[in-house]
This record gives structure tokens, C-alpha cells and sequence, in this order.
């Protein structure tokens, strides 16, 4: 449970006003110390997040965040901050102090909560300091609410069951490969080695794909484009080749045309984000101009260097194949900008350190501006002239 990541985890955020007692409901959700709890109000500042195996769902992340209602010198920071973790929410709780039912603070974070589609689950906290006129009251007012008492630990078993629940009932998500290809195909998952690579391991894309057809009884087999040759004469019967996209083009040549070909990054943004919005986001380069400011998401931090994908490779096919030096800027991990109406393209990685619903929000925003959004494998195929062959495999 522990060593599965983040970006495949539901993310479970509990938001309320500053002192509603969110922090303490973490930790006794929890059975474990993790948010600091304190009679001052503001105490939480940035998002406390922490990883548990909620049964039966599976992997989940609580996140405690920032309260709203915030009057303090950090006041306007905290309530950024919350609203960002909003964007990556995939159930949220909204908590009240029983003895400050604040029905304005709680429509504006409905608002939010609309807008992004979040299912949300209404708590009224500290039932054990709540006089029968106070209880009387909130029943009332919310008739779906739970009851509970962070302190003594009434309701939380009733909220467990009820995240389960919605959780259960939500929409379920996509393997990688387990539902394009039937029991005991042969993949061969090309993983060139450069720069790039870490050194003694593979990248999460490449493991998440191994691990995927080991859950789908599908046979894999991890080359170097360097041996890819030599591992298809050895193979019968290969219904599909995975390639890093970066080696697009070469793996293309090599690989018979009676063989399906796509790449990890392809695989990601069927699993993570809007498939159809990307390619038509990659068709729409034809459109750009010398002009043109393109904006290029990554979802992680790392080193880069001359082999970097979206620094160097992708900002160099694509000047070529527009004719133009165009003008970019990147983001870094949940650092997405709000003001993308000055974009002409926005270049989405494989996203595979962030979830689902932050990549779903962000293509929702952008067809909101009608910005064109794509994604590396995506566009790297399309630049590459193979953008048909290498959707043939999601195509039934």
C-alpha cells in the first residue's frame, strides 16, 4: 500500500472553516497523530496530506487543508492554497463546528465544489460540547449531514462507511492496457536508455505498464530500442509495442506494420485525461503562428538535460515543423496558471505524479477558453507522421 503512488491514489480533502476541527477529524480518521491540532484558529497553513488503505476501496489520500473564513496576515495565502486542492479533489468533507453553523462560508465552497464535479459529504463536528436546542438545530438545516465528535469518535465510523460508499459508486478507473488487449497477449514495452534514465531503475510510466499487465495476465517484455530488433525475431505473435516517445520514430521503422505501436505517454493520457480533446489538440498546430505562446505542464521536478522532452525535444520537432522559433513557458506540478487565455497550445505531460481528476480539470478549463490542449506521446506521434498507427490499438 505504501509504495503506490500518490497520483493513483482517491484524493479524500476535508474543508471547513478555520477551528471547525478538521485537523482532528484527520487524526482520528486516521488513529494517528498527523495534523497539528490547536486552540489557536489558522493553525494549518499548507496541505497536510497522508497516505492509508481504506477497505475495501483500496489506496486513498487525506488531505487536510487550510480553513476558509481566514482573517489572518497568511489569511488570503491559506484560502489559495485550499482552493488548489480543490482542483485535485475527488471527495471532499465539508466540516462545521456545530456551534458555528456558517451557511454563506459553506455555499462558496459549493460553489467550488460544482464546479469541478466533487462529490461532497456534509460533517457537523464536536457533537459531544453541542447542547439538544444546538443538535435540534443542524438537523434541520442538513438533513444528510454526520454527526460526529473528533474527540470521542462518535460518527466516524458512520463517515468511513459513507466515503466508501460514494467512492465505490464513482467512476471506476481505466487500466492501461488490461482492457485494449485479451488474456495472455504478448506486449514488448521498449525503454531506451539515456540521459533521461534514472540510474539503476525504470520510470513510473514503465512500471505502472508492467504492473498493469501482470494484473491483466498479459505477457510483457522490457528491451532497449537497441535490442528491439532482435527481440521481435525472437517473439511469435506480438500483439503490441510500447514505446517511450522519444523514440517514436525510431522504434516506427524497426517495428512491422502488421504490429500495433503506441507509447507509455499515449497509454497515460487515455487513463488520465481527455483522450479525443488531446488529439485534437495535436491536429491543431497546423493552426499556430510565429507568434504563438505555447505552455508546456510537467507533472514532476527533475534535472534537466540535452535529451529533455518537453525543454528540448518537443520545443525543437515542433519549431521545425511549424517553421517558426515559438515562444514557451512551462508549469510545474499543481504550479498550472489560471490565466491560460494568453496560450495558443497547452502541451500536457503523461502526468503520471499527479491524478486523474487534476488533469481532467485542467482539459475541462481549457476547452472552457477553447486553448488546445494535447499531450507528449500525442503530439510526438503526430510530429512523428504515425499519429494514425498509434491510435489503431484504441480503436475497436
Amino acid at each position: 500500500m505504501n509504495s503506490t503512488p500518490n497520483a493513483n491514489r482517491k484524493h479524500i480533502a476535508v474543508y471547513g472553516k478555520t477551528n471547525a476541527g478538521k485537523s482532528s477529524l484527520i487524526n482520528r480518521f486516521l488513529g494517528q497523530d498527523i495534523s497539528l491540532v490547536s486552540e489557536k484558529k489558522g493553525t494549518t497553513t499548507d496541505p497536510v496530506q497522508k497516505a492509508m488503505e481504506l477497505i475495501p476501496v483500496g489506496p486513498v489520500l487525506m488531505i487536510d487543508t487550510a480553513g476558509f473564513g481566514d482573517n489572518s496576515d497568511l489569511g488570503e495565502f491559506r484560502i489559495k492554497k485550499t482552493l488548489d486542492i480543490i482542483k485535485r479533489t475527488d471527495l471532499a468533507i465539508y466540516m462545521f463546528d456545530i456551534k458555528d453553523i456558517d451557511i454563506e462560508a459553506f455555499k462558496e465552497a459549493k460553489i467550488h465544489f460544482k464546479k469541478y464535479n466533487i462529490p461532497f459529504i456534509i460533517v457537523i463536528n464536536k457533537v459531544d460540547e453541542a447542547k439538544n436546542d444546538d443538535l435540534e438545530k443542524a438537523k434541520k438545516v442538513f438533513e444528510e449531514a454526520i454527526f460526529v465528535s473528533s474527540y470521542t469518535g462518535e460518527g466516524i465510523e458512520e463517515l468511513r462507511n459513507k466515503i466508501i460508499n460514494i467512492l465505490k459508486e464513482g467512476e471506476e478507473e481505466l487500466p492501461l492496457l488490461g482492457d485494449l488487449l485479451p488474456y495472455n497477449s504478448n506486449v514488448i514495452m521498449v525503454v531506451p536508455i539515456d540521459s533521461e534514465a534514472p540510474k539503476g531503475r525504470i520510470i513510473l510510466p514503465q512500471v505502472q505498464c508492467i504492473r498493469d499487465c501482470l494484473d491483466h495476465g498479459i505477457k510483457s517484455y522490457v528491451v532497449r530500442d537497441t535490442e528491439l530488433s532482435s527481440a521481435l525475431e525472437d517473439l511469435k505473435d506480438v500483439d503490441l509495442v510500447v514505446t517511450d516517445s522519444q523514440a517514436f520514430k525510431e522504434v516506427d521503422k524497426i517495428v512491422p506494420k502488421d504490429i500495433k505501436l503506441t507509447s507509455f505517454s499515449m497509454l497515460f493520457a487515455r487513463q488520465k485525461g481527455d483522450f479525443d480533446e488531446f488529439v485534437k489538440g495535436a491536429i491543431s498546430i497546423k493552426n499556430l503562428t510565429k507568434d504563438s505562446k505555447i505552455l508546456v505542464a510537467e507533472s514532476c521536478t527533475h534535472n534537466v538535460s540535452h535529451e529533455d522532452i518537453g525543454r528540448v525535444k518537443i520545443p525543437k520537432l515542433l519549431n521545425n515543423y511549424v517553421g517558426y522559433k515559438l515562444n514557451y513557458e512551462y508549469a510545474i506540478f499543481h504550479d498550472f496558471p489560471e490565466d491560460i487565455e494568453k496560450y495558443d497550445l497547452i502541451i500536457h505531460c503523461g502526468a503520471c505524479m499527479i491524478n486523474r481528476k487534476t488533469v481532467v480539470n485542467r482539459v475541462k478549463v481549457a476547452k472552457e477558453k477553447n486553448i488546445p490542449i494535447t499531450n507528449y506521446g500525442i503530439l510526438l506521434a503526430h510530429l512523428s507522421g504515425i499519429l494514425e498507427r498509434s491510435l489503431s490499438i484504441f480503436r475497436k
